[in-house]
């Protein structure tokens, strides 16, 4: 049995329900913790590494490719619907921001390892990690198939406390029952003065099916990584993409057929493609603290944690200047 995982991260791996050492045997792994005894297997070298106590999948339906297939299947065909159309979407900051982490990676004292929660498909502005060689990706998705090295769910994060110099969760908070849960793990994995970058919607329709649970606002995306030192913040997709979205669900919600859907949506995506690119003009003004179709958010690990009080006084929006003028 051949792990895709590099020899140094395997071990660092830990069981997700009591956080013991695993150890591999001819099922795949095992948990040396007998009162424990989690056995985990391993699929054409991913380890499904799953606590079915708090997550929503299971590790049999995983490991079969059956976990919320339909879920997974239209997501499957939603992205072919748009590569044969205008996408309404874009990341407008995505590529600085993980260029600037790179750099603060780089920063630190031998070869940075970044783990990537929800990387089963390469994320906005990666390359800049991927073309560093001393830089070491370790990806992780809830489901098999695409870049992941293992299966995780980001509310048991199956490694040891101070494993990693950076974390990277790309549109994956909004799929999460507890993501406040997932940013504690974050926090625990990663090393002293550690690196997290995260994106995550607030103007976005569902669009997870039975899987999408959470929206953030600036404030409210601040308050999960009160235990960070904020680097920078702000919008990285804005009000133009925003207002595309919403014509395209407000369209959308006439059809009661998928092939009308399809069809309001190929008109949708086509009479509204151009207002993704406003966003570069707008991304950046106090109007867009408001009304962004999603956050970013880019921290180092601390001890100390950001009193609600404090994070009040971080609003910057249109509408603290309006009730000063």
């Amino acid at each position: 049995m051949r792990l895709r995982l590099p020899v140094a991260v395997r071990d660092l791996l830990r069981c997700p329900v009591c956080r013991e050492r695993l150890l591999e045997d001819d099922f795949g792994l095992r948990c040396v913790n007998d009162a424990c005894g989690g056995r985990f297997p391993v699929v054409n070298g991913v380890p499904v590494l799953l606590n079915e106590k708090r997550s929503l999948f299971r590790i049999d339906e995983v490991a079969k490719g059956q976990a919320f297939a339909s879920e997974l299947r239209r997501e499957g065909r939603q992205r072919l619907l748009r590569t044969l159309i205008p996408t309404i979407s874009r990341n407008i900051k995505a590529r600085a921001n993980l260029a600037r982490f790179a750099r603060l990676l780089l920063e630190r004292p031998g070869e940075p390892r970044v783990l990537v929660i929800g990387g089963g498909t390469l994320g906005a502005g990666m390359n800049s990690l991927l073309s560093s060689p001393s830089i070491q990706l370790v990806e992780t998705d809830v489901t098999l198939g695409g870049r992941a090295m293992l299966v995780v769910d980001g509310h048991d994060i199956p490694f040891a406390d101070e494993s990693f110099d950076g974390v990277i969760i790309q549109a994956v908070l909004e799929y999460l029952v507890e993501p406040g849960r997932c940013v504690d793990e974050i926090h625990r994995v990663l090393k002293p003065q550690g690196l997290v970058y995260a994106e995550t919607p607030f103007m976005q329709q569902v669009h997870g099916g039975r899987l999408d649970f959470n929206r953030f606002t600036h404030l409210g995306h601040r308050r999960l990584f009160r235990k960070f030192t904020e680097i920078a913040s702000g919008a990285v997709c804005g009000p133009g993409m925003a207002l595309a979205w919403a014509w395209e669900y407000f369209l959308s919600s006439f059809a009661e057929s998928r092939g009308l859907r399809r069809l309001l949506v190929a008109f949708a995506c086509l009479t509204s493609f151009y207002l993704k690119y406003f966003d570069y003009v707008l991304v950046n003004k106090k109007g867009a603290y408001d009304a962004a179709s999603a956050y970013y958010f880019l921290g180092r690990k601390s001890e100390h944690v950001l009193p609600d009080r404090e994070l009040t006084e971080l609003y910057g929006g249109m509408l603290e200047a309006a009730s000063r003028a």
